[in-house]
């Protein structure tokens, strides 16, 4: 497997210093942020130019850091109308085909039982596959939100049935879900495009803590990739506290962790990989 990490976890930094910190601390790829397009029913940011994503290109192959994927915000049930929420992700899978990036991960959207949203989802994504798949794109869909189970994400993929669209497997999500992982990789192995890693102290203290510092199976869910012989890619995704609504609520009294800055954690971070992977083999 390969290690990546989320350019998500220093989002300040510029993407040059991003590709530093890569190839400094011994990782093969990183996970850029998308520039959302703007949209007629909302803000967005543009994407950058034909010279500057050229220019990008250049420095992550100058690094020997791979583009991982783009990891955007936009919600494929969304609201508005399927032409709008279509072009914003063939948009977007034309800047990860300008980085020569494999993949753009997006989200599922609507709330948990929303009439009509998984149906949303399928259609869109119909729409958006071959597209996706003629530039050399794969637009994944991510365990999240009302989808964050590999089991709900698999059910939406084996509907679309196109090889454009696949999944991320975020092990913090389906771990939050209740869904083990052996089943996770079960669900997801025909459609995984890369798997999202990460740790945090509990389900209602979700800051960002060091790679096996916190409660997640990551040790379990690295064995369960490797049974199957899986050699896609490892990306830790660092974020800043996450929202308690969508889960229990925190204790009375209970005060949030402060994430401590990620540069000063990749380095024991990659190791950690390297030693899951080493006992996994």
């Amino acid at each position: 497997m390969k290690l990546a990490f989320s350019a998500l976890g220093v989002p300040d930094l510029p993407v040059p210093e991003v590709l530093r910190l890569a190839s400094t601390h011994g990782y093969h790829g990183v996970e850029l942020r998308a520039d959302e397009p703007v949209r007629p029913e909302g803000p967005g940011r543009p994407g950058p130019g034909p010279a500057e994503r050229a220019d990008l290109a250049a420095r992550s192959s100058a690094a020997g850091v791979e583009v991982l994927g783009l990891a955007a915000a936009t919600e494929v049930a969304a609201p508005g109308s399927d032409e709008a929420v279509i072009g914003a992700i063939r948009a977007l899978t034309a800047q990860a085909a300008a980085l020569g990036a494999p993949f753009l991960r997006v989200l599922p959207g609507g709330l948990p039982g929303t009439p009509g949203a998984e149906d949303a989802v399928v259609r869109r994504l119909t729409a958006v596959a071959p597209h996706a798949a003629g530039l050399g794109v794969r637009v994944l869909l991510e365990t999240h939100g009302g989808h964050g189970t590999g089991a709900a994400v698999a059910r939406v993929l084996d509907r679309v049935g196109h090889p454009g669209a696949g999944a991320v497997w975020d092990v913090r999500r389906t771990w939050l879900d209740g869904e083990q992982p052996h089943a996770s990789c079960a669900a997801l192995a025909p459609h995984l495009g890369y798997v999202r890693v990460g740790d945090f102290a509990s389900a209602e203290d979700r800051a960002p803590l060091a790679l096996g510092a916190g409660v997640l199976p990551l040790t379990e869910c690295v064995e369960v990739l490797s049974r199957r012989g899986w050699e896609g890619w490892l990306c830790w995704t660092y974020e800043g506290p996450r929202p308690t609504t969508d889960t229990a609520p925190a204790a009375a009294g209970t005060v949030p962790s402060v994430p401590e800055p990620l540069p000063g954690l990749l380095g024991a971070g990659r190791d950690h990989l390297a030693r899951l992977l080493n006992e996994s083999a």
